[in-house]
């Protein structure tokens, strides 16, 4: 696939440390341009630097303000999770058991579906009647979970919920296999509506001046094939996580409204991971209007059961190898930030975002998950970049793109 980022693709500043055989698909060039919507080389750097962001001597660990996310081994347990709007579902701070409980077999269906033809509907039956029952047991539970001025959507959107099972129970009766998972996406999309408008943790201190997501966003990622004029473009929908990575999808988010990716081209595509975000010139990431240096943001890591992110350590480095990530690198389009391979703080710029399964990361067992900052994941269109937010700009606090115009 060719993209216009640029003419052609070029050597990443930073790099993988991690090998990738030759030949495992060719690089073709692309074209990004950022626009605005709601809502460093992968491993290491194949140019050694200094530079460090301030203040990582020892991890450094944001406090909660608000309540802490419960256990998910409710949601967890069984297969690993490869679908990015699951990811993302399960890693919301909701701290509420009985949508939970709702949300498990409905998510359930998905499994269910992977057996052929309409034999698959009878389990499917079995994941809508528990979905059905789990919502009438916990309704109450599920709206005592919610701020007052929150009640009346989430009776309104419970309401919608169960007419809808009501109605995935009948395209299960009557045996209607394709129209299961589009209303299985529909129903899900309910889950965690009315929990917003919270953010769980204080960022430390060396960090609150930077630009901060305090919630969600969406962006668009266009991206142009180059040199055929009988190609369409392709657009990338991207969920940035400010509840797991409020400093790193904070940065990005900047970025795009910067138009800092506009016109960039893809600086790496082996079939292996896509790589962009290294600027022309000899600096390897963004350098800041205001410092004229370049702009670094910590390694950013949050794991399930923990109240906050870790920030400057691995989980490698803390011995905290079994450990799972709340964003883990198991979907096609996981995003995340490129960084030097000895540094862990020297993030700027450069994302990439996994393109396939291999044997470096099967799902749940890899060795990415607690050594990169995953902030995102792509939800559209991640098998196949201009950046616009879709909305949840509303949510970024210290924009510098604002002071620098």
């Amino acid at each position: 696939m060719a993209a216009l980022l640029s003419s052609h693709l070029r050597p990443c500043g930073s790099s993988l440390v991690l090998p990738v055989s030759p030949g495992e698909g060719t690089a073709t060039a692309a074209v990004l341009s950022a626009r605005r919507e709601e809502g460093r080389s992968f491993f290491g750097s194949g140019r050694r630097t200094s530079r460090r962001s301030a203040g990582t001597g020892v991890p450094a660990y944001a406090s909660p303000s608000g309540p802490v996310v419960p256990d998910l081994a409710v949601l967890i347990s069984g297969p690993p999770i490869k679908d990015p709007g699951a990811l993302l579902r399960n890693a919301l701070p909701i701290d509420n058991k009985a949508i939970r409980e709702v949300q498990k077999p409905l998510e359930d269906i998905t499994e269910s579906l992977k057996v052929a033809g309409v034999k698959a509907l009878d389990s499917v039956e079995r994941n809508v009647r528990q979905a059905s029952r789990a919502l009438s047991q916990g309704r109450s539970l599920i709206l005592s979970g919610l701020a007052e001025s929150k009640r009346a959507l989430g009776e309104e959107t419970l309401s919608k919920l169960a007419a809808g099972l009501g109605e995935l129970q009948t395209i299960v009766e009557e045996r209607n296999r394709d129209a299961v998972a589009p209303k299985q996406k529909e129903l899900l999309q309910y889950v965690g509506r009315g929990y917003g408008g919270w953010f769980p943790i204080e960022v430390p201190e060396e960090y609150r001046n930077m630009p901060i997501l305090k919630g969600r966003a969406t962006v668009d990622m266009k991206v142009k094939v180059k040199d055929n004029p009988n190609a369409q473009d392709f657009v990338f929908r991207m969920v940035l996580d400010g509840y797991n990575a409020p400093v790193t999808a904070g940065n990005f988010l900047d970025l795009v409204q910067r138009h800092f990716y506009d016109g960039m081209e893809i600086q790496r595509a082996d079939g292996f991971v896509v790589q962009t975000g290294d600027p022309d010139g000899p600096a390897e990431g963004f350098i800041d209007p205001s410092t004229e240096k370049i702009r670094t943001v910590p390694l950013e890591i949050m794991v399930v059961g923990d109240k906050s992110p870790i920030y400057g350590e691995t989980l490698e480095d803390l011995g905290r190898y079994k450990d799972q990530t709340r964003l883990p690198f198991n979907a096609f389009g996981t995003l995340a930030m490129a960084r030097e391979e000895f540094d862990n703080n020297s993030a700027s710029s450069q994302v990439f975002w996994l393109l396939k399964e291999s044997e470096l990361t099967p799902s749940n067992a890899n060795i990415l998950d607690g050594r990169y900052s995953v902030f995102g994941y792509i939800t559209q269109n991640e098998d196949l970049l201009s950046i616009e937010v879709v909305s949840g700009l509303d949510n970024l606090v210290n924009p510098s793109y604002k002071v620098a115009g």
